[in-house]
């Protein structure tokens, strides 16, 4: 699945997370367009894996952004965009009753999260 690609903002990309899209995306939509001290304490409260996943990748982007711009503060960023994608799955053998086998599919998902200043969005 394609990515929008992102004109402003700092990003932070996880790939490969061994975590289903379907479950993760209700979590990430609690924290966005929220500013970061309030996601990341959101997170952090939250007692999924997906949330787990997110903080990190949450993190990371609010990391790039600091370390890119001397003069930002963790006050002054908000999460503007986060996109959880579909990413491979990998296929696995059920076996079951009677000499049968299902496939069991384990999904993985890639999470882009893009940190912005405040000041820029006019909050």
């Amino acid at each position: 699945m394609e990515t929008k690609k992102v004109k402003s903002g700092y990003r932070a990309i996880s790939k490969f997370l061994l975590a289903s899209p379907y479950k993760v995306r209700p979590v990430a939509d609690l924290i966005r367009r929220k500013p970061y001290p309030e996601a990341m304490s959101v997170l952090e409260n939250i007692p999924h894996k997906g949330a787990r996943l997110l903080r990190k990748t949450v993190k990371s982007a609010a990391s790039n952004a600091l370390n890119a711009n001397k003069q930002l503060d963790e006050d002054m960023l908000y999460v503007r965009e986060i996109l959880v994608d579909e990413g491979p799955r990998m296929k696995r053998i059920w076996f079951r009753a009677r000499g049968r086998a299902d496939m069991l599919l384990k999904r993985m998902c890639h999470i882009t999260v893009v940190i912005d200043e405040t000041n820029k969005a006019g909050k």
